[in-house]
C-alpha cells in the first residue's frame, strides 16, 4: 500500500502547487501586489524640447527668495543644493510621465509651515500620508497636470539636501514664475496669529462698529498665495446693539479654502459671530460639520484651520 500511496501524495502536492502558481499569476487575486510601474527622469527628456538655459529673471528671484526663507526659518535644515534646467514640455506623453513623476509613492514632497518649523515634513508621498489617503493625495498632485501645468511648460530639476538626505524634484515654471514644485508649492508661510484690523472709535450717538481678523497664506519665496477670514459688524445706539452682520471668505493658489459664519446673537448688550475658517495645499482635504460648526483637515498638506467666536460691544 505504501508504494501506492506514494506516487498519489506526490500528484497531490503537485497539483497544489500549481493551483497555487495559477493564483499568484491571477492579476484580479494579486492586483493589490502589484507596483506601480515607473518612469524616470530619463523617460521626460525623450519627451522634451531643449530651451534656454537661462532661467528667467522672476524665477530666479522665487528660489533666491525661497532658500533665504528656508535658510531663516529651517536653519539649513531643507537647503537647495542645485538647479539643472531639462526643457520644455512639448507632448502629451511628457505630460502624462509628468503626472507619474510628481505623484509616484515613492517621490518626495514637503508639508508643513516653515514659520512653525514643528509642522514641516519632508519625504516620500508613501511615508508621508497615511494609506488610506494615498490615492486620493496622488490623483491631487496628477490633477495639477493638464490644469496647471501643459504643454510648453519650462522643466527644471531641483536638488535637495534634508538633514543629509539628498533627493530631486522637478520644478515647472514659465516666464512669470514657478507654477509648482512638490517640495516649493508644498510648504506655506503663515502667522498663526493673523491679522486684526477695528473701527476707529465711534464719534456719532447713533453708529457701527467692526472687528475683521483673517490668516495670509504666502509662497515659500514670499508673495501671497491665499487668505481666510472674517467680519463682524454691529450696529447700536448707545450701550445697546440693534441688529450685527457678519461676513467670511476664503481663497488659494493652487489648493482648497472653505469659510462659513453666522450671527449668534443680533440684539443687546452685544454681538456674536461665530466662525470656520480653513485652507490647504492641494494633497490635503477640508470638510465643514454643520452641527458643531467647524471645519476640519484631513490628509497630507499644509494648512491652518481657524474656528471660534467673537463678540464685540459697542
Amino acid at each position: 500500500m505504501k508504494k501506492l500511496l506514494t506516487p498519489f501524495r506526490l500528484l497531490a502536492l503537485a497539483t497544489i502547487l500549481a493551483l497555487s502558481s495559477c493564483q499568484s499569476e491571477d492579476p484580479e487575486i494579486s492586483g493589490q501586489e502589484i507596483t506601480e510601474v515607473k518612469t524616470s527622469v530619463n523617460d521626460l527628456r525623450k519627451e522634451i524640447t531643449p530651451a534656454n538655459q537661462i532661467i528667467p529673471e522672476m524665477v530666479q528671484t522665487q528660489i533666491n527668495d525661497s532658500k533665504a526663507n528656508l535658510e531663516q526659518y529651517l536653519e539649513n535644515d531643507l537647503q537647495i543644493e542645485g538647479i539643472s534646467v531639462i526643457g520644455k514640455l512639448s507632448t502629451a506623453r511628457g505630460l502624462e510621465i509628468t503626472q507619474d513623476l510628481i505623484s509616484q509613492k515613492n517621490s518626495f514632497i514637503a508639508t508643513g509651515n516653515i514659520l512653525d518649523p514643528a509642522t514641516v515634513k519632508v519625504g516620500s508621498i508613501i511615508n508621508l500620508n497615511p494609506a488610506e489617503e494615498l490615492s486620493a493625495a496622488q490623483t491631487e498632485l496628477k490633477n495639477l497636470v493638464g490644469r496647471e501645468i501643459t504643454i510648453d511648460t519650462h522643466v527644471m530639476e531641483i536638488s535637495w539636501n534634508h538633514k543629509g538626505e539628498k533627493f530631486s524634484t522637478l520644478c515647472f515654471y514659465n516666464d512669470s514664475g514657478i507654477i509648482w514644485d512638490n517640495v516649493l508649492g508644498g510648504l506655506v508661510m503663515i502667522s498663526q496669529r493673523g491679522n486684526v484690523e477695528e473701527s476707529p472709535a465711534a464719534q456719532a450717538k447713533v453708529s457701527s462698529k467692526w472687528y475683521k481678523q483673517w490668516w495670509t497664506a504666502n509662497w515659500l519665496w514670499g508673495s501671497k498665495r491665499g487668505e481666510i477670514g472674517y467680519k463682524i459688524t454691529i450696529y447700536y445706539s448707545g450701550s445697546s446693539v440693534s441688529n450685527v452682520d457678519v461676513s467670511d471668505w476664503g481663497s488659494i493658489s493652487l489648493g482648497k479654502a472653505k469659510s462659513e459664519s453666522k450671527v449668534t446673537k443680533k440684539t443687546g448688550a452685544y454681538g456674536q459671530c461665530r466662525y470656520a475658517l480653513g485652507l490647504c495645499t492641494p494633497t490635503g482635504s477640508l470638510s465643514f460639520n454643520s452641527n458643531n460648526f467647524s471645519i476640519s483637515f484631513s490628509g497630507l498638506g499644509s494648512n491652518i484651520v481657524s474656528n471660534g467666536t467673537k463678540s464685540l460691544y459697542p
